[in-house]
């Protein structure tokens, strides 16, 4: 039988079959935050054990670091944020474990810079202590999110039990149009699917638009398959893939290179694979996608009204009147005109500098909205190198955008970037839960970079086809 990416990439890194029925697996990546590290480097003191592949780790601080350059002196003015620094500084020297630390040049998000660094390789079992590293899977891994005591078990034995999952190919066919982007791509995946779609599957992603996007917009795409139940989300790796690769800090070098595209060409999936199950999408049908409720699923094209509590089944009907009540809304009222108050550009989802490109392309000669107020922050250090060689961020600067420091920012907010109130904010991350920007009353409108960037300008929801003039 032929065989697909998930399967033929899971078998090779099988160590034994547990009496469980699952697998002990060897993880060949792992990253570390300053979040989910703490308490297992502690349980590795408790137990007096080493990590038992140092040179299989690598961290970065994300998640607390502070956006703003004013605040970013030590100590950090969060006392519990410097103790998470000051714990991570010392749990990767102690135990000798590469740290990316700020001003290294190579801090940022962790699922910015592995793939950047060129530690994120094809064929790959990639665990990180954070939901949204199905990332990773944009070059052709498996990658997975993984809680505290995971993360422990993985710096003790570099390995961990997992069950093997279904895998649902997802294909996109036709071109997408101008103003439709790979973040409207998955959020319409997830309104098709559903947010437990996905349970108990990885996800491949398929077709012509898939083939057509750059590495960046395949991040973009595979970040947010957790959001629509599913474990990983993966791309089979092609030329596209190699491309990004080649020359980075970890990438294979000289002859070494040669022998790993050839091995990275054979784990992609058979011509005639099979799979547990198929969707099929029409890209070319596609508009820019906007949510409107409390969890990625629920979304509508720009240009489509609320959906109405009649719609749903009635297993459904409670959520939606949740979702309702919580965002202030009415069933069967345009999303196009909603006010907005904060514009967050930036995460894990979007803060690659393809995505700042685009933005600072539609957004040069206009100005952000009276009493908007509009963040752009760099997914990573590199990143902020990068778009201030080419000007971009003097381009948000000069359409009243703040230009801020690396990090995760207004995603989860565990740093001074957070909503007040009921504010409502259109975001370039990936979850839309209550609270999830900071205020346990706090609003959140998840769309693509140029829809955040129109948000921005005309200071509601807005069809950036329509405020750009994109055709």
């Amino acid at each position: 039988m032929k065989q697909n990416l998930y399967n033929k990439v899971f078998d090779r890194h099988v160590v034994s079959r547990l009496s469980s029925g699952q697998y002990q697996v060897l993880i060949g990546l792992h990253l570390v935050h300053e979040v989910t590290s703490p308490q297992a480097f502690a349980l590795l003191r408790e137990r007096r054990l080493k990590v038992r592949f140092p040179n299989r780790s690598f961290a970065t601080v994300d998640h607390i670091i502070p956006t703003d350059s004013k605040e970013r002196h030590r100590p950090l003015q969060d006392s519990l944020a410097e103790e998470m620094l000051q714990a991570i500084e010392k749990n990767t020297k102690d135990f000798g474990v590469s740290y990316f630390g700020p001003e290294s040049g190579k801090q940022g998000i962790v699922h910015v810079i592995g793939p950047e660094l060129g530690l994120t390789q094809p064929g790959m079992t990639i665990a990180c202590g954070d939901s949204h590293t199905s990332t990773h899977g944009a070059f052709g891994s498996l990658a997975f999110g993984i809680g505290t005591s995971q993360v422990a078990d993985i710096l003790a034995t570099q390995t961990m039990s997992l069950g093997r999952l279904k895998v649902r190919k997802i294909q996109v066919d036709g071109k997408l149009s101008p103003g439709v982007y790979a973040k409207d791509v998955i959020l319409a995946i997830i309104r098709k699917l559903g947010v437990n779609g996905g349970v108990g599957y990885a996800y491949e992603y398929c077709g012509e638009v898939i083939s057509n996007f750059s590495m960046e917009e395949r991040m973009t795409l595979c970040n947010m398959s957790i959001e629509g139940g599913a474990r990983i989300g993966y791309v089979n790796p092609d030329e596209t893939t190699f491309e990004y690769l080649k020359g980075r800090p970890y990438s294979p070098q000289g002859a070494d290179w040669d022998k790993a595209v050839e091995y990275w060409r054979s784990i992609a999936s058979d011509a005639d694979a099979t799979f547990d199950d198929v969707v099929t999408l029409d890209g070319s049908s596609l508009a820019p996608h906007v949510t409107w409720g409390i969890t990625p699923g629920q979304s509508v094209a720009v240009d489509e009204n609320i959906p109405t509590v009649a719609s749903f089944s009635e297993s459904e009907k409670p959520l939606i009147r949740e979702a309702l009540e919580y965002m202030d809304l009415q069933d069967g009222q345009k999303i196009e005109g909603l006010p907005v108050n904060v514009v967050f550009i930036g995460s894990c989802t979007n803060g690659r500098i393809s995505d700042f490109q685009e933005a600072a392309r539609v957004v040069k000669g206009h100005k952000v909205a009276p009493g908007v107020k509009a963040l752009v922050v760099p997914g990573s250090e590199a990143v902020d190198k990068a778009a201030k060689a080419l000007g971009l961020h003097e381009v948000f600067r000069e359409a009243g955008f703040e230009w801020r420091e690396p990090g995760c920012s207004m995603c989860l907010a565990m740093n001074p970037d957070k909503l007040k109130g009921r504010e409502i904010c259109a975001s370039t991350s990936n979850r839309n839960f209550k609270g999830r920007q900071g205020s346990p009353a706090g609003r959140t409108l998840l769309m693509s970079p140029i829809m955040a960037a129109a948000a921005a300008v005309t200071g509601k929801v807005s069809d950036a086809r329509k405020v750009f003039g994109l055709k």
